[in-house]
């Protein structure tokens, strides 16, 4: 499709370029109806700014965006994005920069947002996370022109700049450690299925399955306390002796059940948590976990960011392999 000019938009809306780039460019100068109408018709037509213009006539906005798709109460209780949040914001301030946090529904309403900034200039760049295989967001943010690094594996981000920590060494060790403990039937509650980082560890866990010969099943949650504590009494049926979780909340949640049920940790059941936030170290007992820096994880991605905007090449940067922190909650397998 050609590129879409300001005087189509006006000729669509019936009023003057002026206007539309008034309405574009978030000035004063246009109604509140007009403006409305002339970014609807720039939304429906696609129009994405044109760069060099761009970086001629504005200043940038001082802002990076990051949208997430995910419910509001996840959010409320997941440990990780408070710590990566606050990561980022940690190297925006070095910078007087602000972050725009969006949360929305789904992936649709994600993209929206994006088209919206872009037609806005509202962010000079996105933090992009949850990536999924063939993720519909990198081919609509090359078309924008909006600088972006990705959080994930770059397996998933398509050569797009990216930051993120090694899933599959983690698992492995994970899957290492409960079958180095004499557990042979094992369970995992895992997050979303469609999520690019949940993909990679089924591989990895799966793989680590076959390779020790183990017994195993996986239940995928929405990462949240209720559906772990769920997926918990779930595979508690299938007489596991161990259990890895894809993240801390879950795993919490998990022992709450077990508990609950007279079942004793680590006596009758090993748990191995993932992220490694407080909570794991809390408990009674304290939970084995794949730890990283969640705070330096976010910071990095943040000072990449900043690397885009300069003009530094798209690169995939490893910031960290979690590392396996052996607590109360691991214990050999009894007969």
């Amino acid at each position: 499709m050609s590129h879409v000019t300001i005087k189509e938009i006006a000729r669509r809306c019936g009023v003057s370029q002026g206007a539309v780039s008034y309405a574009l460019n978030n000035r004063p100068g246009v109604s509140a109806a007009t403006r409305a109408r002339v970014l609807r018709v720039a939304a429906e037509l696609e129009w994405v700014p044109n760069t060099a213009a761009r970086q001629l006539s504005a200043a940038r906005s001082e802002t990076f965006g990051l949208v997430l798709a995910r419910t509001p109460q996840t959010l409320v209780e997941e440990p990780y994005f408070m710590g990566f949040v606050g990561g980022v914001e940690s190297v925006l301030a070095e910078h007087a920069y602000a972050l725009s946090l969006q949360v929305v529904a789904d992936l649709g309403a994600e993209l929206a947002t994006y088209r919206k900034w872009a037609a806005e200039r509202r962010v000079d760049g996105v933090i992009v996370v949850d990536l999924r295989v063939g993720d519909p967001r990198i081919p609509v943010l090359r078309k924008l022109g909006l600088p972006a690094v990705l959080v994930g594996d770059p397996a998933l981000a398509e050569d797009m700049p990216c930051v993120w920590t090694d899933s599959t060494a983690a698992m492995t060790a994970a899957l290492d450690h409960v079958a180095s403990l004499g557990h042979q039937v094992i369970a995992r509650i895992a997050g979303p299925p469609e999520f690019g980082d949940v993909w990679i560890r089924d591989q990895a866990f799966d793989s680590a399955v076959r390779r020790l010969g183990l017994t195993a099943v996986t239940r995928h949650t929405d990462y949240s306390a209720a559906a772990g504590a769920d997926a918990t009494r779930e595979v508690l049926a299938g007489r596991p002796t161990a259990i890895v979780y894809d993240n801390d909340l879950m795993a919490v949640a998990g022992l709450a059940v077990v508990q609950g049920l007279g079942l004793r940790v680590p006596d009758d059941l090993t748990l191995v948590a993932w992220d490694d936030s407080t909570l794991c170290r809390i408990t009674h007992p304290t939970l084995t976990a794949l730890s990283h820096n969640v705070v330096g994880y976010g910071a990095e991605v943040g000072r990449r960011l900043f690397d885009v905007l300069a003009g530094a090449r798209p690169e995939a940067h490893l910031y960290s392999t979690p590392l396996l922190i052996i607590r109360e909650s691991s214990a050999r397998c009894r007969p």
